[in-house]
C-alpha cells in the first residue's frame, strides 16, 4: 500500500469512528495515541484530510463513498495535497489549477449548496464570499498587548514569517507555538482578528476617558477571557472587573489566564444566566459585555467539523437562551451604562433578531451594530451591537 493510500485509509478510520458533537481534536489525539507507528508529519497530513472532508462532505449525496469525499476535499481545499491527488486520482490532478468555481462545476456541485443554511443568513452577509471561505483555513492571529512590542523582535529573530495587520494584530499562515519565545497572555494573546476589533468604531469614548473614577464591568459569558483582557487593555487599571460563566472548569482556567495577564478580577462566579443573573438586585455595572452562547457559525471555516455536526433545529434553542440571558443581565446596567451584545454567528435570528427583542423588551437605546466580516480576510465573522441605558 502506498503512503497516500495509507493516509486515505487512516483518515477514513478516524472519520468512521468519530461521534458528532464531540471535540474532533480530542478524537484525533486518542486515535494517534493508539497508532504509535504514524509519525508526526504523517499525522499532520492525515488530520488535514479529515478537516478537508468536513469542509465538503455536505456537498455530496450520502451514496458517495467516504474515501471519495476525502479525495474531493483534498482536491477542492488544499494545494498541498497535489501529491496525493496525483497518486490516487491522476485525472483530478490534471485539473488542480482550476478556480474554485470551476472545480465545483467539474464535480457537479450546486453553488447554492455550499452553505446549507443560506436561508438563515443575515442579509448583511455576502453568501458567495462567506460560502467560499469554508474551503480554506483562516489565519492564526495574535494581539500584542500594550507596551509589549519588543515581542515582535523576538519573532523576527526566530525567523518566523508573519503578516502585520495593524500595530497590535499579527497573522500567521498556520498555528505557531510562540510560547517558546514569549509569555502568552502577558506579552501577547491568541485572538482572532475579528474578536480583536469588537470595540473598534463604537462611540463610547466618553466613558473610557472619564479618568477620575473606576469603571465597573461585567463579562457575563466570559469563557476563555480574551475579551476581558481586551477590555482591560482599552481601559487600564480603572477597570473593576467581574466575570462569570456557566462552566466551573472554564471559570478556573479563566481566572488563571487573567492572573497571568495581570488583569485584576474583583469578583468571579458560576451561573446559568438563562435562569437568573446570580447577582443582588443592587449590583450595577457601567459596562456589561455579553458574548452570548450561539451557533458559532461565524467560526465554522476554522472549525469545519462543527458545520458537519450542526442541526438547524438547534437554532431556535440558541435564540431562546440568548433572549433569556439578555433579559436577566440587562437590569444590572447602570443609567448611561453600555451593553455589548456579541456573537460569533452569521444567523439573523441570533443577531438582528435578538437586537429587536432587546429593543421591544427593554428601555435601552441601540447606538450602533456591525458585523466584523472575517470571511473576507481569512478570519472569523462576528456580530456586535452597542446599547446605552
Amino acid at each position: 500500500m502506498s503512503r497516500f493510500h495509507s493516509y486515505l485509509v487512516s483518515a477514513s478510520r478516524i472519520l468512521q469512528t468519530y461521534t458528532k458533537g464531540t471535540p474532533f481534536s480530542y478524537h484525533l489525539k486518542i486515535f494517534f495515541s493508539k497508532e504509535k507507528k504514524i509519525g508526526s508529519r504523517d499525522r499532520k497530513s492525515i488530520a488535514g484530510l479529515c478537516y478537508q472532508y468536513f469542509r465538503v462532505a455536505h456537498l455530496f449525496e450520502s451514496s458517495v463513498a467516504m474515501e471519495d469525499k476525502i479525495i474531493y476535499g483534498a482536491f477542492i481545499c488544499e494545494n498541498n495535497s497535489h501529491d496525493l491527488i496525483e497518486s490516487i486520482r491522476p485525472e483530478l490532478f490534471e485539473k488542480k489549477d482550476l478556480s474554485l468555481s470551476d472545480k465545483f462545476k467539474l464535480l457537479n456541485i450546486n453553488m447554492l449548496n455550499l452553505f446549507p443554511y443560506s436561508y438563515e443568513l443575515s442579509r448583511e452577509i455576502n453568501y458567495k464570499d462567506f460560502a467560499f471561505s469554508f474551503f480554506q483555513q483562516p489565519k492564526f492571529y495574535i494581539r500584542i498587548r500594550p507596551g509589549k512590542m519588543k515581542f515582535i523582535k523576538k519573532i523576527q529573530q526566530a525567523g518566523i514569517d508573519y503578516e502585520t495587520i495593524d500595530s497590535e494584530c499579527f497573522a500567521f499562515s498556520q498555528h505557531i507555538d510562540l510560547e517558546k519565545i514569549a509569555d502568552i497572555n502577558s506579552d501577547f494573546v491568541i485572538q482572532d482578528k475579528s474578536s480583536q476589533k469588537i470595540f473598534d468604531g463604537f462611540k463610547f469614548a466618553e466613558l473610557l476617558t472619564e479618568n477620575y473614577r473606576a469603571l465597573e464591568a461585567w463579562d457575563c459569558c466570559a469563557a476563555s477571557g480574551g475579551k476581558s483582557i481586551l477590555l482591560f487593555d482599552k481601559i487600564g487599571e480603572r477597570l473593576k472587573l467581574t466575570v462569570s460563566d456557566i462552566r466551573k472548569n472554564i471559570l478556573i482556567n479563566l481566572k488563571e489566564r487573567l492572573s497571568k495577564a495581570q488583569v485584576p478580577v474583583y469578583k468571579s462566579f458560576m451561573q446559568d444566566l438563562s435562569v437568573s443573573s446570580g447577582l443582588n438586585k443592587d449590583d450595577f455595572f457601567d459596562i456589561i459585555l455579553c458574548d452570548a452562547p450561539c451557533s458559532g457559525s461565524g467560526t465554522w471555516s476554522r472549525n469545519p467539523e462543527q458545520l458537519h455536526a450542526f442541526d438547524i433545529g438547534q437554532l431556535n434553542a440558541f435564540v431562546l437562551r440568548q433572549q433569556a440571558i439578555v433579559s436577566n443581565v440587562i437590569p444590572h446596567l447602570r443609567p448611561n451604562g453600555y451593553f455589548f451584545y456579541v456573537t460569533c454567528s452569521v444567523f439573523e435570528k441570533e443577531n438582528e433578531g435578538v437586537i429587536q427583542f432587546i429593543q421591544h423588551h427593554t428601555n435601552l437605546q441601540l447606538e450602533e451594530m456591525k458585523y466584523e466580516k472575517g470571511y473576507n480576510n481569512m478570519a472569523d465573522t462576528m456580530f456586535v451591537a452597542l446599547f446605552k441605558n
